[in-house]
């Protein structure tokens, strides 16, 4: 759901409320800038992490969230001009690499990846936030 707050957009759909309010926007659009906020690959039907264990499975939830986020705001991962990473293991560095190759256009945005002791939930092996530049008609 896209809403209006005076020059900005925000953008909401996801699961995680706070006194029964969405807990954060998925995104924020500021004249032409969208703000991705940090994307996991979230949760099955059942409740479950999608893709348990599995990095690769993990970061192809994490693109496809972020895809369906940028397509809310008309925008592309060719609109990227940069992203953070932020993963639980510096080996899941290699599998993450591949999977956004697949994603994300040449020339690729900035990017940034860190190694952090855990996210949200403990289950989950990355995270991924960015910032894309579109014309301000978004």
């Amino acid at each position: 759901m896209i809403t209006r707050q005076e020059s900005r957009h925000v953008i909401t759909g996801h699961e995680s409320k706070l006194d029964g309010k969405p807990a954060y926007s998925s995104a924020v659009v500021a004249g032409g800038t969208i703000y991705l906020a940090g994307a996991t690959s979230g949760r099955d039907a059942a409740g479950n992490v999608v893709g348990r264990g599995d990095i690769e499975a993990q970061t192809i939830a994490v693109f496809e969230s972020l895809k369906s986020t940028l397509a809310a705001t008309h925008a592309t991962f060719a609109d990227l001009t940069k992203i953070t990473v932020l993963a639980t293991k510096l080996e899941y560095r290699a599998k993450i690499g591949e999977v956004r190759s697949r994603y994300i256009p040449q020339p690729p945005p900035a990017s940034t990846f860190m190694v952090v002791s855990s996210l949200a939930d403990p289950e989950f092996l990355v995270e991924i936030e960015g910032i894309a530049v579109v014309s301000a008609k978004a």
